[in-house]
């Protein structure tokens, strides 16, 4: 058993290289691909839509765009794969075809969202150029008359009303039911969660009857705004503390560390340090809640009822809003009062957009505040 030779200090190895040795495997582009990358994608495509038209137009009797999209992406996954495996590895092959799985399937939503919004603005649209449809409420007006009459004020006045006392209820108790359930633990923890997780799929049919039958029918309230404030916070506070328990969960344990190493206590380090860094995710997660609270109809329907007429005190009797609206105008089945409930509903986008853009920016981090550098005085 002969031992390697010992090398001296300071002499240098030069690598030595088999120039038999088969030239390495070229490594896959991290950045911009190719320009024969980009053919064989594109390629596989094109390739793959005058299949699709001879397969629904000649080969099987499939009419319809849908069938034509729907033969078209099936193909284009195969010769995507084909046409990768001639030329790369069978991972780049399915990273291709995962990419264009999930390629498909986010167009494929976002066709579904801006057809639907197109849709609801081209049924909608010819209210909408009357300045009265936002000014003036339904009182006296019958769903037969013209567009210059009557409006969604009452409807929309109703809604914001209604969601806003909603929110007073939820923001302090999901977002502290969060914190309860990320900072402070324990066996009721789990239990808390369970419930909150549980209550995520409450049919909106069931607090609304819940709420009915504790307000209205045992502590015999009348119905009104606030009784169908309260059905929307029995709706939105599960959204609102599980999305925030998840948002308080992805704050980095290093900073709660940091803060209770400095002498604060836990609750001043929560304050001060974990709900800031979590700001931009508990704005989502109060655009979650709204966004399951301004929609709902079966809650308000059975908890205030729907008003012609303007009604701007919560405990005032019954009070309408933008889903009641657009459902009792639906309801009558003329042409004119579906025009208006689809320019209701169109309102009722801008509003949530709306509300979008606000919780955005409330949710943008401060900037930083620049500190201007004194010149230091030389000591004489």
């Amino acid at each position: 058993m002969t031992s390697a030779p010992i090398r001296e200090r300071g002499t240098t190895v030069l690598p030595s290289y088999d120039d038999d040795a088969p030239p390495a495997l070229p490594r896959p582009a991290l950045g911009r691909p190719s320009l024969d990358e980009q053919f064989v994608r594109w390629g596989a495509w094109a390739s793959a839509l005058g299949l699709a038209w001879l397969v629904t137009q000649r080969l099987l009797p499939l009419p319809g765009l849908a069938w034509f999209l729907v033969v078209w992406f099936v193909l284009g996954i195969v010769v995507t794969a084909v046409l990768s495996a001639l030329t790369v590895t069978m991972v780049e092959v399915r990273d291709r075809v995962a990419a264009a799985v999930v390629t498909g399937g986010a167009l494929v939503v976002g066709a579904a969202l801006v057809s639907t919004l197109v849709f609801i603005v081209l049924r909608g649209w010819r209210p909408l150029l009357h300045s009265n449809f936002f000014l003036d409420d339904m009182a006296g007006v019958g769903p037969k008359d013209p567009f210059d009459m009557g409006g969604i004020a009452h409807a929309a006045v109703g809604s914001i009303i209604e969601i806003g006392i909603a929110l007073v209820i939820v923001l302090p108790l999901g977002i502290g039911t969060a914190i309860f359930m990320t900072e402070v633990g324990g066996r009721f923890a789990v239990l808390v969660r369970t419930i909150v997780e549980a209550m995520t799929a409450l049919p909106s049919v069931v607090a609304g009857l819940f709420v009915y039958t504790t307000v209205i029918v045992v502590a015999g309230w009348p119905r009104s705004g606030l009784a169908a404030a309260l059905a929307l916070a029995v709706m939105m506070l599960p959204i609102v503390a599980r999305a925030a328990d998840v948002v308080l969960r992805v704050v980095p344990d290093g900073l709660r560390e940091a803060g209770l190493a400095l002498g604060a206590s836990r609750w001043r380090t929560v304050w001060h340090v974990v709900l800031p860094t979590a700001r931009p995710g508990l704005a989502t997660a109060v655009i979650l809640g709204v966004a399951r609270g301004v929609g709902e109809t079966s809650p308000v329907l059975l908890t205030s009822g729907a008003a012609a007429f303007m009604v701007v005190g919560p405990t005032d009797g019954v009070m309408n809003s933008l889903p009641l609206y657009i459902y009792t105008t639906v309801r009558s089945g003329e042409p004119q009062a579906i025009t208006r409930a689809f320019a209701a509903a169109t309102v009722l986008l801008a509003l949530v957009l709306f509300l979008f853009v606000v919780a955005r920016l409330v949710a943008r981090p401060k900037k930083a505040r620049k500190i201007r550098s004194r010149p230091v005085k030389e000591s004489s």
